[in-house]
């Protein structure tokens, strides 16, 4: 036998042996297999029905549960007449890219008729996450939780609440929402702002023909409860509170947070949130309110906040409820007292040495419009086309799967040259280019970065002022990144501070309006993750990009092959 036989034996065998193990440690996880219908209901909201797409006619979508380390298995099926996908935000998918669920990323779409079978593991994960649409605007309706408790045997950091409730936040349009992205990519303008704020798919009584349509939560006097909060909204920044009761964070994305206790709190699309909630004043019905965060100039949104009501066992059913009182729509200051106070649980290891620099500016663009239909092609600032780009690269999303071209080496449908830096340097936020279209352009294409596995990454997201500067809900797929600093105005090295000891993990941050923040983490996941602002318009205009990271040096570090059943476009 040569000694290329026995180092790849010994390679094989060490290989088998870290699975035996894995397996043993996974003695007590289970499978959970769910039935995902994607369909189309009939649903009154705002005095007109309309028909809107399901989760098995459910509307939010049903919770998906499980504990760290289980397998869960969903057969989704697309019933209705537009493209489909889902995806599990937060989870890592750890070796399992193929079903991350972004469509053109990792998958073509689920098309009509057909289906596709989900398969990952909620490895090491546990906390509050979701699970939404990942095609066009469809997210508006279908969402819904994930889950995924710790294992029995282990208890939470604080002590065990009574009971738990999950909150999420959405925004509710009575126009179909697919119609309306491809109107607005058409038209080159703004989209039009939500009809209605949504708890738990309910508006509250501020809106027309609202009365009834109000959420309820009861609790028990002198009890904590963990109200797992999720912002499933989609082009809007939410502030939370309810009247007369301080909420405690103790969890972000996935991730326990020393406890934080505050009046109220802001969640960026995307953002899961848990906090412990007692009930502590005298028995009666109190007012639970959501409302915008609306950071950006110019921009027409929905002022009217969605109310519920969270009410003590014994109150009388028709009191009134002590109204909630949230910030006004523009509160910075709110935004930043919040961030300021999420800090890891502990001290965690944040890696200290850097293999990757990356600066990445983040911003709204306005492109030149040649149109000859001017007056319906034309409808940005001075007869321009909206855009929004990273490092003034605007995603230009394919008609294939990236992943399957990346792993098939499928040459000419993207290119690996997306910049670590700006092509300029200049003032970002006060300075930015303003002569409309002139000098707003971004240039497009569908661009990837490559990362060596293992690699440990450092990136600085720059808020930029052209036409305006903006709070960005930024999402990572794939992987969790350490918040290390962030601050106001241009990004410093000689000033900036950064906390390398306690920052919270997060698979989503709201980059600062007119602002930037820095990120690490390792690139230990292999495959072909997206990297986007989480507003649905900014996505559609191209604030995208696509990070790929290497195989390793075994197999469990290297991408598994594409699953059988993977949709074809």
């Amino acid at each position: 036998m040569t000694s290329s036989s026995v180092s790849s034996l010994l390679r094989l065998s060490f290989c088998l042996f870290i699975l035996h193990l894995m397996n043993i440690s996974r003695c007590n996880a289970a499978t959970r297999i769910y039935h995902f219908k994607v369909q189309t209901m009939r649903l009154t909201r705002l005095c007109q029905t309309k028909e809107i797409v399901t989760i098995n006619g459910k509307f939010p979508g049903p919770a998906i549960t499980a504990q760290e380390d289980d397998r869960i298995v969903v057969n989704v099926i697309n019933m209705t007449p537009y493209n489909a996908t889902i995806h599990w935000h937060g989870i890592k998918q750890k070796l399992s890219c193929w079903y991350d669920g972004p469509s053109y990323i990792t998958q073509c779409p689920i098309q009509s008729g057909q289906s596709f079978t989900y398969n990952f593991t909620v490895a090491q994960q546990k906390g509050t996450f979701f699970w939404h649409a990942h095609f066009s605007w469809l997210r508006a309706t279908v969402y819904g939780p994930l889950i995924v408790y710790p294992k029995a045997s282990v208890p939470y950091p604080f002590k065990k609440p009574f009971k738990e409730h999950t909150v999420l936040l959405g925004e509710y349009w009575l126009k179909n929402v697919v119609e309306m992205e491809q109107h607005v990519l058409e038209s080159g303008g703004p989209p039009p702002p939500a009809d209605a704020f949504t708890i738990n798919g309910q508006p509250g009584p501020y809106y027309n023909c609202s009365s009834k349509d109000v959420y309820k939560m009861e609790i028990v006097p002198r009890k904590t409860y963990l109200l797992r909060l999720i912002n499933a909204g989609i082009n809007m920044e939410s502030f939370f509170t309810i009247a007369n009761h301080r909420l405690t964070i103790v969890e972000v994305d996935g991730e326990y947070t020393k406890p934080f206790t505050t009046e109220r709190v802001m969640l960026v699309p995307g953002q899961t949130m848990n906090v412990l909630l007692t009930a502590d004043q005298a028995i009666g019905r109190y007012s639970i309110a959501m409302g915008p965060y609306e950071s950006a100039k110019n921009v027409k949104f929905q002022h009217t906040s969605a109310t519920a009501n969270l009410q003590y066992f014994g109150a009388l059913p028709n009191r009134v409820a002590s109204p909630a009182k949230l910030p006004v729509f523009n509160d910075n200051i709110a935004v930043k007292t919040i961030m300021d106070g999420l800090r890891s649980l502990n001290t965690v290891d944040v890696p200290r040495d850097v293999d990757a620099h990356l600066f990445i500016t983040i911003g709204i663009n306005v492109n030149k419009c040649n149109s000859e239909n001017p007056n319906n092609k034309c409808q940005g600032p001075r007869k321009g086309r909206l855009a929004a780009s990273m490092n003034n690269i605007s995603f230009v999303e394919p008609k294939v799967s990236i992943l399957e071209a990346y792993y098939k080496k499928l040459e000419g449908y993207f290119t690996l040259d997306f910049p670590t830096a700006p092509e300029k340097a200049y003032d970002f936020v006060n300075g930015a280019p303003n002569d409309i279209a002139n000098d707003t352009q971004a240039a497009n294409g569908t661009r990837a970065i490559v990362f060596e596995y293992g690699s440990r990454i450092q990136i600085i997201f720059q808020n930029t002022g052209t036409l305006t500067t903006e709070n960005h809900p930024i999402h990572l797929h794939g992987h969790s990144f350490y918040v290390i600093g962030y601050g106001t105005g241009n990004y410093d090295e000689q000033t900036a501070r950064f906390n390398l000891e306690d920052p919270p993990y997060l698979n989503t941050i709201g980059v600062p309006v007119g602002g930037w923040a820095a990120i690490r983490f390792v690139a230990d996941n292999p495959g072909l993750w997206l990297l986007h602002c989480h507003f649905d318009i900014h996505q559609t205009w191209g604030m995208s990009t696509m990070f790929i990271v290497k195989n390793g040096k075994t197999v469990l570090e290297s991408l598994p092959d594409p699953p059988a059943d993977l949709p074809k476009c």
